[in-house]
């Protein structure tokens, strides 16, 4: 039986899901933020950037934002996580990477290093612990990741998906602006001085989704950020786009594996 928790940390950037995922499988999507995956039991499957993977007890999955990729179970128990949830701008502004400039990329999608999944690890649990001091949940989350980006984390100018004469990131200004309107695929094509089939062409070619299903994702993952936001369902649906709450419960569990409803 699948069972999936996801909850916000002490601090606003970092958020935490713990799961137990035996019959979930998990579509081609994206994430707006980093995800760092803690297996701790069985093993999972996932495709990413062309490379099949295979992880077991002990490893660590590093998702950049953007990045596509699936998972699934590779045994009838299933496999048991741990995952960070951290948006990009944090690990700038709490000084963990070396530079202030440029994106912080990694040199796998797969890390086996028994010192950093215990760090990692103790500062998941420790964030769990409602009793802790607040000094100590506000250091935590440093000296958690700072194993993990002294020893395989680089600094590289974020990567621009030229997109006619726009690029993805100004599209997604705009549809993040504009999430609860009946967007065109005229409008995007606009914004980027192509023709409708250039632009799906291009956008496909160089994002790897269809326009369509790049959207439906954003407004799911911006989805997420307003409920650990505290915000009620009914008006983050609205918010997002989808009038039919039961459309969007629907939408939302396929994709995360549990209800709006469960998020806190």
């Amino acid at each position: 039986m699948d069972r999936v928790q996801h909850f916000t940390s002490p601090d606003p950037c970092v958020s935490l899901i713990s799961g137990h995922y035996q019959s979930f499988e998990f579509d081609r999507h994206y994430h707006l933020d980093y995800h760092f995956g803690l297996i701790l039991e069985g093993q999972q499957a996932f495709a990413s950037q062309g490379e099949r993977h295979r992880v077991g007890p002990g490893d660590i999955i590093i998702m950049p934002p953007d990045v596509l990729h699936d998972g699934q179970a590779m045994l009838d128990s299933g496999y048991k996580t741990q995952v960070f949830s951290v948006e990009p701008h944090w690990f700038n502004e709490m000084h963990i990477t070396r530079s202030s400039q440029g994106q912080l990329t990694f040199t796998d999608n797969v890390i086996q290093d028994p010192i950093v999944f215990q760090s990692l690890t103790q500062a998941y649990m420790a964030l769990c612990n409602e009793e802790l001091s607040q000094l100590a949940r506000d250091c935590l989350p440093f000296e958690g990741f700072s194993p993990l980006v002294e020893r395989y984390g680089q600094s590289h100018a974020k990567p621009i998906y030229a997109l006619g004469k726009s690029n993805l990131e100004r599209l997604r200004a705009f549809l993040l602006a504009h999430l609860a309107e009946p967007v065109s695929l005229q409008q995007l094509a606009d914004l980027c001085h192509l023709s409708p089939s250039q632009f799906q062409r291009q956008f496909k070619a160089k994002v790897g989704m269809t326009p369509y299903a790049w959207f439906s994702r954003l407004r799911l993952e911006q989805a997420m950020k307003l409920l650990k936001a505290k915000i009620p369902g009914t008006d983050v649906a609205q918010q997002v786009g989808f009038y039919d709450q039961a459309h969007f419960s629907k939408a939302f569990k396929h994709s995360f594996g549990v209800s709006p409803s469960q998020i806190r």
